[in-house]
């Protein structure tokens, strides 16, 4: 039997509730499907960062090198500044294990109404495609003149040839696989030199996958589209910033972010990747067993999906569709009474 070393980091507040969750889940499909997996847990997180002055210990990195999965459930906690925890754990791992993937599938499903009119089940179904190691979110900067009237920040932008080649070629293989349109985010109507060499490798790009209708949209104009229509996109692909801020609006026009999934890949699979759910660590609510676990079950099926374990992945999703659509069980955040043991619970009956 095939076993899978997985690497799992609850992290802060909720988070140490949903993947107790995705981990039955992901147990329970692996079974069935003759598989298994084994679980490493990290204590990584701000109550660590608190106790100790660091996220994660110097070797941390290499601790989990060496897995073929990492699931990751939340990060955050008041009185640790988020670029700290950030900064201290969760872009560590994406940037030295090369995840500069971060894929984020957009849904409407069935049982789960949209905030917005016209996004209707079976018609919203697309995915955002994140370059997620680059781009707006680099260390080159600083600031000067602390304390002082003339006190400055400065924060510098960074799109190399190969980190947005890189992406781009995803993106456009994605959208060949899928329903063969792709949209790239850009503003080079105002940003003058990162945009306008982002549209240049698209197009560039575009030539090598002929078989995928391409446009741009401005980031302000697309994100009004992504509400006033969001069946007409299937592929968006952007910048760092971009697809960060466009993959949360996405989330609200789906439902919410508590069902919201995440994959940070290193697609050639030199490094492990990671998965998670994007709700973060709702710290008021942390503690309660009230948590909505979808989104970190969604996540795990992606992760199955990476490892090559498709119709398990699809086996998951189905069972979520069904509970959504037919069973009336709902977490808060959706309208409903149930806890996350409650949801879990429900879920799990769906599965053999």
């Amino acid at each position: 039997m095939q076993q899978y070393r997985v690497a799992m980091i609850p992290g802060d507040g909720i988070g140490t509730e949903v993947l107790p969750a995705a981990r039955a889940v992901l147990d329970r499909v692996a079974a069935h499907h003759g598989f298994a997996f084994a679980y490493d847990a990290f204590d990584w997180s701000c109550e660590r960062y608190l106790a100790t002055g660091a996220m994660m210990p110097e070797d941390g990195l290499d601790r989990i090198r060496h897995h073929d999965a990492i699931l990751l459930g939340a990060v955050g906690y008041p009185g640790v500044p988020d670029h700290v925890s950030l900064w201290g754990l969760l872009i560590p791992i994406r940037r030295t294990f090369r995840q500069y993937v971060n894929l984020r599938p957009i849904t409407v499903l069935e049982g789960v109404p949209s905030p917005v009119s016209r996004a209707r089940p079976g018609e919203v179904d697309f995915v955002v495609v994140r370059e997620n190691s680059e781009g707006e979110y680099s260390e080159i900067g600083g600031r000067i003149h602390r304390g002082f009237p003339q006190e400055a920040a400065v924060q510098e932008s960074v799109f190399t040839r190969a980190g947005v080649e890189r992406i781009l070629d995803y993106a456009f293989e994605l959208a060949g696989r899928r329903g063969g349109r792709l949209t790239s985010a850009t503003k080079s109507n105002g940003i003058v030199h990162t945009m306008p060499f982002w549209d240049q490798l698209v197009a560039e790009r575009a030539a090598d996958h002929p078989g995928v209708t391409w446009d741009q949209e401005h980031i302000d104009a697309l994100a009004a589209k992504i509400v006033l229509d969001p069946a007409r996109f299937d592929v968006i692909v952007g910048s760092n910033l971009f697809g960060d801020i466009l993959s949360d609006l996405a989330a609200a026009v789906a439902g919410g972010i508590g069902i919201a999934p995440s994959a940070n890949l290193n697609p050639e699979g030199e490094y492990p990747s990671m998965f998670e759910p994007v709700h973060g660590s709702a710290p008021d609510i942390a503690g309660q067993g009230t948590a909505n676990p979808l989104g970190a079950i969604w996540s795990a099926a992606m992760m199955l999906d990476h490892l090559g374990r498709p119709e398990a992945g699809a086996q998951v999703m189905a069972a979520v569709r069904e509970v959504l659509a037919t069973s009336g069980v709902r977490t808060r955040d959706l309208g409903g009474d149930a806890g996350t043991k409650d949801f879990t619970d429900e879920l799990l009956r769906r599965l053999p």
